[in-house]
C-alpha cells in the first residue's frame, strides 16, 4: 500500500495502457466462432431462437426484451445491433453445425477506466451448460483482457435471476453487492447484482480454463472429469 505525503493511504501507480475498443470480424475457438453482428448472415438462424412461438417465456422472464413476433422485428433489431458501437453486439456460432446459438455484447464501454461490461446474452436452449458455451465466454474474457486491454470485467444480472449469477460465478466472476432499486423494467423495479472479473486475476482464470476445455477432462460421451471450479480452485491454490 503506497503513502503519500500527508501520511495517507493511496491506490497502486497505474501506468498508463492503450485502450483497444472492440472491434473484429471474428474470434476463432475449436467449438465457437464468434461473430460480430451483421443480419445478413445471422438472421434467419437468430429468428430461431428468438421468435415467439418457439421460445419458453420463462427463458425471457429477467431479459429487456420479449420473444418477438414476426422475423421482420428481429431483423430491425438486428439492423440496430449492427451499427451500434456500445453495446457492441456479437452472435456465437457453433463450428459443428455452423449455427448462431447465442447472441451478447460488450457494454457500458468505459476507455478512460478500461472496464465493459459482459451483457444481453441470450442463448438457444441447446446451447445452455455447453463445452461451446463456456469456451464462448471464455474467448471474450480472454479478448477483453488481452486485446482491449481491460483493467475490469463486469456481469449484471437482476437479483432475483439466480441462473445468472451462478453462471457468472462458474466462469469466475466475484459477486460485489446489491444496487438496490437500481431499475424499473417491465414495470417491476429491479435490484442488481453486481460481479467482476479484475486483470490480475485473468492468468489464472485462462489456466482453469484452458484445462477444463481441454479433451483429456471429457469422457467418450462428452461428459466433463473435473469441474472448471476444481481447476479454478487448484490454479489459486
Amino acid at each position: 500500500m503506497r503513502i503519500n505525503e500527508f501520511d495517507q493511504h493511496i491506490g497502486e501507480t497505474v501506468e498508463p495502457v492503450d485502450f483497444h475498443y472492440p472491434d473484429f470480424k471474428a474470434l476463432s475457438g475449436s467449438f465457437v466462432t464468434i461473430e460480430h453482428i451483421c443480419v445478413e448472415q445471422h438472421l434467419d438462424d437468430i429468428w430461431q431462437f428468438y421468435r415467439a412461438d418457439h421460445a419458453h417465456p420463462k427463458d425471457w422472464t429477467y431479459l429487456f426484451q420479449e420473444p418477438f413476433a414476426t422475423k421482420s422485428d428481429v431483423q430491425k433489431l438486428l439492423e440496430d445491433y449492427e451499427v451500434s458501437t456500445d453495446p457492441y453486439f456479437l452472435a456465437v456460432r457453433d463450428n459443428q453445425t455452423n449455427t448462431v446459438l447465442a447472441t451478447f455484447s460488450l457494454a457500458r464501454i468505459d476507455t478512460k477506466n478500461r472496464v465493459c461490461e459482459m451483457s444481453r446474452v441470450i442463448y438457444a436452449p441447446e446451447f445452455r451448460r455447453t463445452r461451446a458455451a463456456t469456451e464462448a465466454q471464455y474467448l471474450m474474457m480472454r479478448y477483453v483482457f488481452e486485446t482491449m486491454h481491460c483493467r475490469r470485467y463486469e456481469w449484471k444480472c437482476d437479483s432475483l435471476n439466480i441462473p445468472s449469477r451462478r453462471a457468472a460465478e462458474h466462469l469466475g466472476f466475484t459477486f460485489e453487492g446489491r444496487f438496490r432499486n437500481a431499475v424499473i423494467y417491465k414495470g417491476r423495479s429491479r435490484d442488481t447484482d453486481w460481479l467482476s472479473v479484475i486483470d490480475s486475476e485473468w492468468p489464472a482464470l485462462e489456466t482453469a480454463f484452458t484445462h477444463w476445455l481441454s479433451d483429456s477432462n471429457f469422457n467418450e460421451n462428452g461428459e466433463q472429469k473435473q469441474r472448471l471450479e476444481d481447476f479454478r480452485y487448484e490454479t489459486i491454490s
